[in-house]
């Protein structure tokens, strides 16, 4: 446990020299930044926003409207990519598989740094809805505070949602990133896969594609869909299944980077 706690430690300090975290803080706030210039923007509309009963609705529908349907997978797709091919691109894979580490170790080490910059991403973003909410009646005289309390259970739910359907996205990023050496053939195979998700989601098989759960997500919020099968034990599926071939190759790869 030590030894994968120094490792998780390692690949965090290596990720702030990448692009990777600069992606997430932006990616977590763009959104909220800009709803909450367009409230500013109409501050007439403001006194009567916040006191409506669903303000916290409309803040959260009207911020992964635009998060869940293109953001957030392209930002999974990026992000997972960057830091699954640190050592790539500054050609220092053999000098990691020299350290006192198992290969398991540096396997687990990565992807946790991967998920926990996910879970730093919701915070940010969640955080940045809660203000959306709140500031304007810091700084406008005349506008209340929400009338509503900050539903916290429901936007646990949601979020966690959303976080499940990403996370098949997050186990083929990694997978590819640690098959390829090139960054850009991970980066295009998400991309694609994504373009693809945009161009079918609405085929009635649509769910079998492990790139389109967020955007099945955000859609279901406003047009419940009846599948044979729960899209979150098919999105765990993929992850799980993911992982485990990413396990496998990178354990068995002759050449790992």
């Amino acid at each position: 446990m030590t030894a994968y706690l120094h490792s998780v430690q390692s690949e965090w300090i290596k990720r702030r020299h990448s692009a990777a975290a600069w992606l997430t803080v932006i990616g977590g706030t763009l959104v909220p930044v800009i709803v909450m210039c367009i409230r500013f923007y109409h501050f007439d509309l403001l006194a009567k926003q916040n006191a409506s009963a669903d303000i916290w609705v409309q803040l959260y529908n009207r911020s992964w409207q635009y998060m869940g349907f293109f953001l957030l997978p392209i930002g999974v797709v990026l992000v997972t990519s960057l830091i699954t091919q640190l050592e790539t691109r500054s050609n220092a894979w053999k000098l990691l598989h020299v350290t006192p580490q198992r290969f398991t170790t540096i396997f687990l080490a990565k992807l946790t740094v991967i998920l926990v910059m996910l879970l730093f991403f919701f915070l940010l973003f969640n955080t940045g809805i809660y203000l959306t909410g709140v500031l304007p009646a810091l700084f406008v005289k005349g506008v209340p505070f929400p009338a509503a309390p900050f539903p916290w259970l429901k936007y646990l739910y949601g979020n966690g949602q959303f976080l499940l359907a990403c996370l098949p996205i997050v186990a083929m990023q990694f997978l590819l990133g640690l098959l390829y050496r090139n960054f850009m053939v991970p980066l295009g195979i998400g991309l694609a896969g994504y373009i693809v998700s945009v161009i079918v989601f609405q085929w009635k098989y649509s769910y079998i594609i492990p790139y389109i759960y967020c955007i099945l997500v955000f859609n279901d919020g406003f047009h419940q869909v009846i599948r044979p099968v729960s899209i979150y034990a098919l999105a765990a599926g993929y992850f799980i299944t993911f992982c485990v071939v990413a396990y496998v190759l990178y354990i068995n790869k002759r050449e790992k980077g």
